[in-house]
């Protein structure tokens, strides 16, 4: 009895999907259903907005206004990861507005689901290199002005995109559509027998291989996704900080605020994921009612994390409480200031023109005063 109901609720709870309708019809009204389908197409919506825009700008800037430096060649492709993720963000948008029935074929079905997970391994994998990276300039400061270089942090980043590909490749293989009661639905099809998909939607059927494929691609993913990078992180910044202390380095705390914020976003809005996810292989232990509810507002937590980053740029640069610099120069100020012990120019002549600006609106308002 046990197994039969793990096997209905692989049906009802489908992974990566950005809610579930099985869910909504059983727990909730058609009302309520109707305002929860409201609430999330809001809700993605305005991530989509923000990370096309936001990211988009950080992606012209460091290509465009700045010198190509290592950071600035980790933020852009953070911004790179974002925006590609936003920019298929309306099909799962229309997905929901059209009470979850899927239009845009088996394809899209596994590039969508695709690109969540690549987005999330690609930044969780550029976080850790960060931290590192940070980590060996203050331990060895010698060596990592020799050795560290623009070239250096491309090729990391060419290897971080190909291992986030492979790691992501299961959505490739296990995403699939089927009609069900009319409707055409994008779940993960985790028993790869060659029966009919639509049959093991609706009767939750699922094999010993299929548990352990989902097993196995939930337990990799919390792992390499999140537990091992959280790790590595927590003991990059902990060795940080420990050096700046013992010799007095630590003159500022900006050159770390940024990127450690940024960290610690990353690692709140994919917690909900990750844990939901893992509580779904016993989902004997958990009331129904916890993924029901909290399955679609995890994974919407997670993909807001796609836009964060521009916003986190703007609101913690130098320049922020200063209402008269452009938004343009807030970004450009936030990712030069985060280059640790590099000379910043872009960031410094941004700055002097906007206080050379206020300066001279000064003088002219005395001139005319007089």
């Amino acid at each position: 009895m046990e197994d039969e109901d793990y096997n209905a609720s692989l049906a009802i709870y489908d992974e990566e999907d950005f809610s579930s309708t099985v869910i909504l019809e059983e727990v909730s009204p058609l009302l309520e259903a109707r305002v929860a389908r409201i609430f999330l197409v809001a809700v993605y919506s305005t991530i989509c907005f923000l990370g096309i825009v936001g990211n988009g700008l950080v992606i012209v800037i460091t290509i465009f206004k700045m010198k190509k430096t290592v950071n600035t060649v980790w933020f852009l492709n953070l911004a790179v990861a974002d925006f590609l993720f936003n920019v298929f963000l309306p099909l799962h948008i229309a997905y929901t507005a059209l009470d979850y029935h899927w239009v845009f074929g088996t394809a899209m079905c596994k590039i969508s689901s695709f690109l969540l997970i690549h987005n999330m391994y690609t930044s969780v994998f550029l976080l850790t290199v960060i931290s590192f990276d940070r980590c060996i300039s203050v331990l060895l400061p010698v060596w990592s002005q020799n050795h560290r270089g623009v070239r250096l942090a491309y090729a990391t980043c060419v290897v971080i995109w190909v291992s986030a590909f492979f790691l992501s490749s299961p959505s490739l293989v296990f995403r699939d559509t089927a009609n069900q009661h009319g409707k055409i639905s994008c779940f993960n099809n985790f028993s790869l027998s060659g029966a009919n998909p639509s049959l093991r939607l609706a009767h939750g059927q699922l094999d010993p291989v299929g548990y352990t494929w989902h097993t196995v691609v939930t337990v990799t993913r919390f792992l390499c996704g999140f537990l091992v990078p959280v790790l590595v992180i927590t003991a990059c910044y902990l060795t940080i900080v420990c050096k700046l202390r013992r010799n007095r380095l630590a003159k500022t705390k900006k050159p770390f605020k940024i990127i450690v914020t940024i960290i610690v976003t990353f690692f709140l809005c994919w917690c909900p994921y990750h844990t939901l996810y893992l509580l779904e292989l016993h989902h004997a232990a958990v009331p129904g009612s916890v993924f029901s509810l909290g399955l679609p507002l995890a994974t919407a937590i997670a993909i807001a994390n796609s836009c964060m980053n521009p916003i986190l740029y703007v609101f913690m640069g130098q320049d922020f409480k200063k209402f008269k610099v452009t938004l343009f120069s807030r970004l450009v100020n936030a990712l030069s200031e985060d280059t640790g012990h590099s000379s910043y120019p872009s960031h410094r002549s941004f700055t002097k023109m906007s206080s050379l600006n206020e300066r001279c609106s000064t003088n002219e308002r005395e001139t005319s005063m007089l």
